[in-house]
This record gives structure tokens, sequence and C-alpha cells, in this order.
């Protein structure tokens, strides 16, 4: 038991005793261990079993973590604000796609205020992996959103391949991929992986990094002001430019914006963050033990924005901004929707809580300063997105 954690009701364990067995065979299969990141894939993805995979609750007050689409709709109605003039640039045949659609609230909003602005694209796309979000995610859009809105939604199973002109937006994704654990030992890069003990529990082990993993770090470690102690561990997303390259697809005119919490790579990176950033969230609470419940928790790590930077970059997309969340939501006209709201709640309890909300969005002990938004432009100008608190300067 994870303390301060309840345990799982019987079927829940039932649940992560059959992942945990498909996992632990595939570690004897391979020899004794498992690179971490294979472990993080299919403790989140394994078919039916991984928790994004599987049909457990995970999003709002009866789930594990609440994102800020569930937190609030004006964080939504500030994202579609923010690229409203972009898909009023592309004209009539912009596609929206969002990835991982979560528990389809920000489609919902976002599609609201995007109709109600005049700058509704012709198709919004729903990049969802989990079959059983999308049929939730449907479920919900179906019944919130009027006929004429909702057929404009699919889901892709995909990333488009076909060209296309849009919009791209991902909230809370990146975090969630599976991440490279690596640890210095005597000057040297080793890959952290899992293996079994004598009586079948998961433990750390290690084996030496390959040359991709190892080439990595040392290029991390060039741009810090000190090489990596000895045993200093971390993460790090070696497919990362190879994801928004592959994601993306057969954009060639548009605008790209991430929503996530991390840090700049100087920060992410600091001697005292030993032990990197990884971390499981069950029931709102936050363990450091990703091994607990596997299937039943969330596993993951922070951003690196530099690396984000560098992969929209690489993939062929100019560099049109960098901020804090609140600085993001505050220059996409928070206290406008703010503002537009309040009139519509009848007593002071709702207006209360709509307040509660923002400083939930924007204060620095919340998800202010924690969360950090980042966007790429193509053939647009979305860089007016990002008029105030510019973080450019610590990538």
């Amino acid at each position: 038991m994870t303390a301060g954690i309840p345990e799982p009701d019987a079927d829940a364990q039932a649940h992560s005793a059959r992942l945990r067995d498909v996992i632990g065979e595939q570690i004897i299969a391979a020899g004794g261990r498992m690179p971490f990141w294979k472990f993080m894939e299919q403790s989140l993805y394994a078919p039916g079993l991984g928790y994004y995979s599987a049909g457990a609750h995970k999003f709002g007050a009866g789930g594990d973590f609440t994102t800020a689409p569930e937190r609030s709709p004006l964080f939504s109605q500030c994202v579609a604000h923010a690229l409203a003039p972009v898909l009023r640039q592309l004209g009539d045949l912009a596609v929206f796609v969002e990835l991982g659609g979560g528990s389809g609230a920000f489609a919902e909003a976002c599609l609201k205020s995007l109709d109600a602005t005049d700058a509704l694209p012709k198709r919004y796309a729903i990049l969802e992996p989990s079959a059983d979000l999308r049929q939730r995610q449907q479920s919900r859009l179906r019944d919130a959103l009027p006929p004429d809105l909702f057929e404009r939604v699919d889901w892709l199973d995909g990333p488009l391949a076909e060209p296309w002109e849009g919009v791209l937006f991902a909230n809370e994704v990146i975090d969630a991929l599976p991440a490279s654990r690596f640890v210095v030992r005597a000057g040297r890069v080793h890959e952290e992986c899992v293996a079994l003990d004598g009586e079948g529990r998961f433990v750390r082990a290690e084996q030496p990094a390959d040359a991709m993993l190892a080439a990595a770090v040392r290029q991390v470690e060039a741009q810090l002001p000190e090489p990596f102690t000895d045993g200093y561990r971390s993460e790090l997303l070696v497919q990362l430019p190879y994801w928004v390259q592959a994601v993306v697809g057969g954009l060639r005119r548009g605008a790209l914006l991430f929503i996530d919490y991390g840090y700049a790579r100087s920060e992410y990176y600091l001697p005292e963050r030993s032990d990197g950033t990884l971390r499981a969230f069950r029931q709102h609470r936050m363990t450091a033990d990703v091994f607990a419940w596997p299937g039943l928790q969330d596993i993951t790590a922070s951003v690196d924005f530099t690396a984000l930077a560098e992969a929209g970059v690489g993939a062929g997309f100019e560099f049109a901004g960098y901020c804090s969340q609140a600085s993001f939501l505050l220059g996409s006209g928070l206290a406008q929707r703010l503002a537009e709201a309040e009139p519509r709640i009848a007593d002071e309890a709702g207006r209360l809580a709509l307040h509660q909300q923002v400083r939930l969005l924007t204060l620095p002990s919340e998800m202010g300063e924690r969360f950090q938004a980042m966007g790429f432009q193509l053939g647009v100008d979305f860089d007016e997105a990002f008029p105030v608190g510019d973080l450019s300067h610590r990538l």
C-alpha cells in the first residue's frame, strides 16, 4: 500500500495483477530486465490493461487527477481565443487537431467558443489512442453540442498523413510519453531498467546505455553549467523530435500549441533534482512509487521545454512563443472571459467558484507557473498569442 492512498478494491487489484504478470513475463523473456520507458509504456498503454487503455475513470473529482479543461471552461475559451486568429487566416478548410481528448471537456468548450466568435474549423479531429476515452468523449460531445457542431467532430486512428492546414493542440500529453531514465556511474551513462526481485516485485536495475541514449544525455550535459555528478538520475525523451514530426503529419501551414508542466533545460536538470521528476498519481495524490499499482495509476515526468523547442524547430516550424500558463491565459483574454461569465451566474456561491477556478489556473502555487505554454507557427502569425511573460530567454 502506498502511504496516504487507500488500497484499490478487489477487482482493481486483480486488474493490476494481470498487467503485473504480463510485464513480468516480458521482463523474463527479455533476459531479466526491461528499459524503464518500456515499463512506462506498458503500464499506461498496454491494450485493455494499461492505465489509459482500460476503463477506469481518470479525470475530474472522481478520478486520479484534474486537468485545466476540467477545472474551468475559461481555460478552453482562452485557448480558443488564441487559436481563432490562425483559423481565420487559414480560411474555410482549416482543421483543428486535439491530441488526447481527455474527458471531452476541452473540445466542448472550445468548439462553443469558436462558434461564438465565427472561427469554427471545417473539421475538429481528436487523436485519442484509448478506445474507452474515445467512447466517453463521443457520448459527452453528442449530448453537449448542437448537432451542427457535433457533425464537425471526428476521431483519428493516427496523425493526418495527407496535406492539411490548421492547428494542433496538446494539453498534458507530452508528460505521458514513455520516458527513458538514465543514471551516471563513474562518468558513464547507464540506462535505468526494471527487473524482478526474488519475490517477483518490480525493482530498479541498470545497464550501459545504448549509443543513442548516451549521446542524448551528453548533448544535454554539454548545455549545463556543470557535468552530471556520479549517481545523478533523471529522464530524457529521446523520441521527442520523432514524435513531434509524426503527430503533425502532413501539416503544411498552421500552428502548434503545447501546454504542460515542466521546466526549461537548465532548471530541469538542476543538481538538487538528482532523482529526476518521475512520479505517479492516484486518487488525486502523488507518489514516488511508480511500481505500486501498474494500470491503476498515472505515471508521468515533467517536460523539458528546451527539448520541445528544439523538436518543433527541427520539424520545420518557427518558434512562436514560450511563457507560463498564467501569462498565456491572461494574454488570451482571461479577464474578459471572466467578466463575460460573471453576469450569467445568478448566485454568489457560483461567482465565488468561478473566481476560485481562475485562481487555480493562474496562481504560482497552483497551475499558473508550474504549467507552461509553447507555440510554433508555419506560414501563419501565431506569435501574437504570446504578448506577455516571455520566458524564451530561459531556453
